[in-house]
């Protein structure tokens, strides 16, 4: 009898869990790149009570308080503090950036009475998966102030089907499938109209956004912008039990944990949610995972609490982390590309990621913890190893473990073309990493 109610209980959690799935496509679709990943997620934490701390002035925090922080307009820290019998920091850490394309100075170029734009790769995308599709750009502009150290910043995303990347016919190519190889500086420049000879002799980008921002031109002083697919996430399949969209690496992590920090009520301790920016090219920025930024908050915190650097480090002695980064799920066409054991499966439930190159942080305590919450939590978890020939990707993990010196466990929901502009995963797993943040932020 026990385990019928169980299984009411789990069927009617997943019931409303569903029955929000659309507010995570509608996160997905308004996030096209890290800025407004950060700016949707400012007004969720806002909407719910957080109060946004002011870096430049000191900080003042209270037992019961919600709090959050953004760095640089790409990277965020949220915070609740609960009952502090004990000071302790439970913390789920994720990233907001995902591969693609990263827009040049001065981009216009002609090239054969057709106007195209200079870019640049960014991280590792499957680069062949951007071709042939309607894309479009956006990101941050920076404008002129009367503070030099302080100009103007706002967010633009052009909202219409505004570029493509041109496959070559295989006419020309005739051994296209057998597999291709594309220069970056020479076959990815997306197609953005047919030329005037005014725009290569002028920065034509700043006309471009001072015209959508409604400021004047020399007001732009210089753009953070990057590519985006047009193509709206979806559900998919016979019972729409897939997520399909870009950037699920690494949003389905950054939306979950902020869902479970603000769903957190009674709990013990703090618990923090971590969205660093610059994962996909080594987190070596301010806003990235190895940086300063992350445990000067956290020390500040405890100052803010009117505690000492001993009760931060103490702290940090009792913390707990989960670094959660999207993980493989086994491929039904590449099976062999999975370890002969550890092939997690698409709905399955969590995955616990281990790496014998400390790619991963996790190790047997901080995996048997992870274990307990989701035994608690009545979901499944899995395991995954890379084959033993075969180099992996890493984490924001191993970084912030070292920086922090806490206890940490990589972990990651199941998915298949991760970084193609088009990536997969199981709805139900969505619903199991959510699940598994709440008992966390519970404890």
């Amino acid at each position: 009898m026990t385990f019928y109610w169980t299984c009411i209980k789990i069927a009617i959690r997943m019931g409303r869990f569903f029955m929000n799935i659309d507010d995570f496509i509608e996160f997905l679709n308004e996030s096209p790149m890290a800025y407004f990943a950060v700016k949707k997620a400012k007004e969720l934490l806002e909407g719910a009570g957080f109060e946004r701390l002011d870096l430049k002035k000191d900080f003042v925090i209270r037992e019961g308080g919600k709090y959050f922080v953004d760095n640089n307009d790409s990277a965020l820290l949220a915070f609740s503090v609960g009952k502090l019998d004990e000071i302790f920091f439970k913390i789920v850490g994720s990233h907001t950036d995902s591969p693609g394309f990263r827009i040049k100075a001065k981009p216009y170029m002609n090239k054969e009475s057709m106007s195209v734009l200079n870019t640049e790769v960014y991280g590792g995308p499957i680069i062949n998966t951007w071709l042939d599709r309607p894309l479009s750009f956006g990101g941050r502009v920076i404008l002129k102030s009367d503070d030099i150290f302080n100009p103007r910043k706002e967010l633009v995303k052009f909202d219409k089907d505004m570029l493509i990347i041109p496959n070559l016919a295989i006419h020309m190519n005739r051994q296209v499938n057998d597999g291709i190889k594309l220069n970056p500086q020479v076959h990815t420049l997306p197609l953005v109209g047919l030329c005037d000879e005014k725009i290569e002799n002028e920065d034509h980008m700043k006309t471009l956004l001072s015209s959508e921002l409604g400021v004047g031109k020399d007001d732009v002083l210089d753009y953070d912008l990057y590519l985006y697919d047009r193509q709206k996430a979806s559900l998919l399949g016979e019972n729409s039990e897939f997520i399909s969209s870009g950037r699920l690496d690494n949003l389905a992590s950054f939306y979950t944990s902020l869902k479970a920090l603000i769903d957190a009520k009674d709990h013990e301790g703090i618990n923090i949610i971590i969205a660093s920016d610059n994962e996909e090219v080594g987190s070596g920025t301010k806003m990235g995972a190895d940086s300063s930024f992350i445990e000067t908050v956290f020390e500040r915190i405890l100052l803010g609490l009117g505690k000492g650097r001993q009760d931060y480090f103490k702290a940090l002695e009792k913390s707990f982390m989960i670094s959660s980064d999207m993980a493989h799920a086994i491929h039904p066409n590449y099976t062999e590309k999975a370890d002969p054991i550890n092939r997690p499966k698409l709905g399955k439930g969590i995955v616990i990621k281990y790496a014998a190159s400390k790619a991963y942080a996790s190790d047997g305590e901080s995996a048997a913890i992870l274990m307990s919450i989701c035994e608690k939590a009545g979901i499944s978890y899995q395991t995954f190893h890379n084959r033993s020939d075969m180099r992996g990707g890493s984490t924001i993990g191993p970084i912030t473990s070292r920086r922090l010196n806490v206890r940490t466990v990589d972990v990651g929901g199941p998915m298949l073309s991760m970084h193609s502009v088009r990536e997969l995963m199981a709805a139900k797993d969505l619903y199991y990493m959510q699940r598994c943040f709440e008992e966390f932020f519970k404890i």
